[in-house]
């Protein structure tokens, strides 16, 4: 019998109408935690009672007997209350079940009642209790024909009925039940489990490289988004196995940190049963990155690998950390040669809608300085690859680890691995402690081909990686030569320069009777204003107080007044008559409408363009430098009161841009001509001098510009911006450097055009079908 499915098919035979779908794991994946501490603790409860009641007659307290009570059950964790689960169905009596199940329940040793609490199962008993389903759920999981044992059930001439659930079988379930769960809820794509052959894949990748350096030591194992411990687990069965392959006395301890509390109890569950209660207390509950529960402890890691939620927001830990601006958190704003930043650091922080990537940086931040230093395998979707443009937070972390060297290889798996999405996943290699023949490099593996149908789909996971294919893999990271699915980059490959190209701006202007009447709106809203002086005219500019008070009630009419005028929308709309309503404004425009400021200062700036146009008078300038002066002079004959900047509004509101006007000069500087900088040589008042022109923000553009290419910046703009634009310059103050990883890029192999003979032949063939087709159609018409 299939396990998962008969434990799945319990929610609908005993929670359907008491639960909705989305709430059965609130019992389901509870209960199946409690029936397998139950199936463990059987064969040695007899031996607790009998211990815990010797125990009972010394008057020790709950929490001093502990230790006694799990060597008595031969675990890390103990039951000492009387009942089983299959106990617990004797006695059937609804006035005492739910008395006889908190008893149960309280029975476990403190790190087992933990697990349960964590799943807030003690909260659903009101409920079971209230639908009377209590004794039916116990049943169904105390079934026979279902084994949750890590031993076999056998019949009575000692032959295997059920098989043996091992901690991986075991696991495998509880990922299959949180799978189901978490389709069933539609859960983003972010939210999915490793599967084993992509696990066995990275710690062959985290282990295989340093096999014959493991020495008889203590190895610290590390997951910071550990799920229900998968990684953790077979981590340590590989370790443990080279060590003894070895001949070495390798002593391993898992560490991890879980935010979901299903999955971080289930983690904490899997090492108690596998007898290791000092790893379970070495998993910690809470967001890694806002609450890190081993860093506080300085702890450092030899071995590292996780599968982090990507596409996930972590907005609530960017709040506990205080914010962007706030955050000091000295994993994620770390120093760095060349790095401009707060003092001289670099703040890591991408995008709020992912956090991959501040996984990754975290278990950097916890790597040994030792001989052997540390091992990191994280998975990532192509977004960590290449999303950011430079100077972003996820760019500065691809170059942070880059020109640090600790990138060794980057996996790209195959599509729809992955039970709860189908995108495209790599697996990201990095190390401290780089070969010397890997130094300065990265690896790029195509592995997308390297997969076998499922005969059967789980979710969206429809292939699986062999062990041929893992030995693909790993034949490729070993060898480190260029393939068809490995290519090796020096490190520079991955980083360009993103320069700002600024263009001088260049204007005509004269003084036109349209150019001055815009001003009258200058203030903003234009088109809102033109309608509002159409309605009011004049009196909006010279009398503003006379009209002030419709004004207000047109803007912000009263609330009845809004609720009759949508009801008269609604009666024209169902009449066909309605018309497009206009927008209402918002809040901050309608006060700045009625304010009666705004309007005195337009027709102030009105009447002062006429005042200047009349003097000027309407010849066209190409020098807008010239055009200045003449308004600045014919401001001061008029002794018209304005303001440096109304001075300049006329001016710009009077001029256009036109490619064959003199740029602008915006100063004047005493430093040596740079034409390629933005300093160039001009001649100002008939004298020699170096001036920075005024960019035009219209032409501003930017170029990436490869740290592989030729000779350089200088090169590039030369080659490729000057014959198009010889008046241009770089803004190297805005120069920033990035890096991206494109597998496209290199991978790419272009499928070559059909030759024109096939398609003139494929052609034809149409052609004389069609020709037919029309034959067969004119015959029947005669016919």
């Amino acid at each position: 019998m299939n396990v998962s499915n008969f434990i799945w098919n319990i929610a609908d035979d005993v929670l359907r109408g008491i639960y909705t779908r989305g709430k059965y794991r609130d019992i389901i994946l509870p209960m199946t935690v409690i029936r397998r501490l139950d199936a463990v603790l059987e064969p040695t409860k007899l031996a607790v009672l009998a211990r815990k009641a010797e125990l009972d007659s010394l008057d020790l307290p709950p929490a001093a007997q502990e230790p006694a009570l799990n060597k008595a059950a031969a675990q890390a964790f103990h039951n000492g209350s009387p009942f089983t689960l299959k106990q617990l169905l004797s006695r059937p009596n609804p006035a005492t079940q739910r008395a006889d199940i908190e008893s149960y329940l309280d029975g476990f040793s403190a790190n087992a009642r933990e697990i349960i609490e964590q799943f807030g199962f003690r909260k659903q008993l009101d409920k079971l209790e209230q639908a009377g389903i209590l004794h039916a759920l116990l049943e169904k999981f105390c079934d026979d024909r279902v084994n949750l044992s890590p031993a076999p059930v056998r019949d009575a001439d000692g032959r295997i009925r059920l098989p043996a659930m091992d901690n991986h079988a075991m696991g495998t379930l509880f990922e299959e039940l949180l799978r189901k769960f978490n389709e069933e809820n539609n859960e983003e794509a972010g939210e999915h489990f490793t599967p084993r052959d992509i696990i066995e894949l990275m710690a062959e990748l985290v282990f295989r490289p340093v096999a014959d350096r493991i020495g008889d030591s203590t190895y610290l194992l590390y997951d910071d988004a550990c799920g229900t411990g998968g990684m953790l687990t077979v981590g340590e069965a590989k370790l443990a196995r080279l060590a003894a392959k070895a001949g070495k006395a390798a002593e391993i301890h898992l560490y991890g940190q879980e935010s979901n509390p299903e999955t971080y109890a289930i983690c904490k569950a899997d090492l108690l049963i596998k007898g290791e209660g000092a790893e379970a207390r070495n998993i910690a509950p809470n967001s890694t990155l806002s609450a890190d529960a081993h860093g506080r402890q300085g702890l450092r890691f030899d071995f590292m690998m996780a599968n982090p939620p990507f596409g996930k927001t972590w907005k609530v830990d960017l709040a506990a950390m205080g914010g962007k601006a706030a955050a000091l958190d000295p994993r994620f704003v770390v120093e760095h040669p060349g790095l401009d930043g707060d003092d001289g650091r670099l703040r890591l922080f991408p995008r709020v809608s992912d956090g991959q990537l501040l996984f990754l940086v975290n278990k950097l931040s916890k790597m040994k300085e030792t001989p052997l230093g540390s091992r990191i395998a994280d998975i990532h979707n192509g977004s960590a690859l290449f999303t950011g443009e430079a100077g972003s937070g996820e760019s500065n972390v691809r170059r942070w680890i880059i020109e640090n060297d600790w990138l060794e290889a980057i996996v790209a798996l195959p599509l729809n691995i992955f039970y709860n999405t189908g995108i495209a996943t790599y697996i990201w290699v990095l190390s401290n402690r780089k070969d010397d023949h890997r130094k300065g490099k990265v690896q790029l593996i195509d592995a997308t081909k390297l997969f076998r149908p499922l005969r059967r789909n789980l979710g969206k996971r429809n292939c699986e990686m062999t062990t041929g294919h893992i030995q693909a893999v790993l034949d490729a990271y070993e060898a480190m030569e260029p393939s068809d699915t490995s290519i090796v980059l020096p490190n520079s490959s991955f980083g360009y320069w993103k320069i700002v190209v600024e263009r001088p701006l260049r204007l005509r202007s004269r003084f036109t009777r349209e150019s001055v009447e815009a001003l009258r709106f200058q203030s903003g809203h234009r088109a809102v204003r033109e309608a509002l002086y159409v309605e009011f005219g004049e009196a909006l500019l010279d009398d503003f107080a006379s009209v002030a008070d419709r004004l207000k009630v047109h803007l912000d009419p009263p609330e009845a007044e809004v609720e009759e005028a949508a009801e008269d929308e609604e009666q024209a709309s169902a009449d066909g008559e309605a018309e497009d309503a206009a927008p209402k404004l918002p809040r901050k425009t309608v006060k700045k409408l009625l304010d009666a400021g705004t309007w005195a200062r337009d027709r102030r700036l009105h009447r002062a363009a006429e005042r200047l146009m009349a003097v000027i008078g309407d010849a066209e300038y190409d020098d807008y430098a010239a055009f200045e002066v003449k308004v600045v002079a014919a401001i001061k004959a008029e002794k018209l009161a304005l303001k440096p900047a109304e001075v300049r509004l006329i001016a710009r509101t009077m001029s256009w841009r036109a490619p064959d006007a003199k740029p602008i000069v915006k100063t004047v500087s005493n430093k040596a001509a740079d034409p390629r900088g933005g300093l160039f040589e001009a001649t100002i008042r008939g004298k020699a001098a170096v001036v920075a022109y005024e960019p035009d923000k219209v032409l501003s553009d930017t170029e990436i510009v490869a740290f592989d290419e030729p000779s350089g910046i200088e090169a590039f703009f030369e080659r490729e911006v000057l014959p198009h634009a010889p008046d241009a310059w770089i803004d190297r103050d805005k120069t920033k450097i990035g890096y991206e990883i494109s597998f496209s890029r290199h991978f790419y192999k272009p499928k070559p055009p059909r030759p024109l003979a096939e398609i003139k032949a494929e052609i034809d063939a149409l052609e004389r079908q069609t020709q037919a087709l029309l034959d067969a159609v004119l015959v029947e018409a005669d016919a």
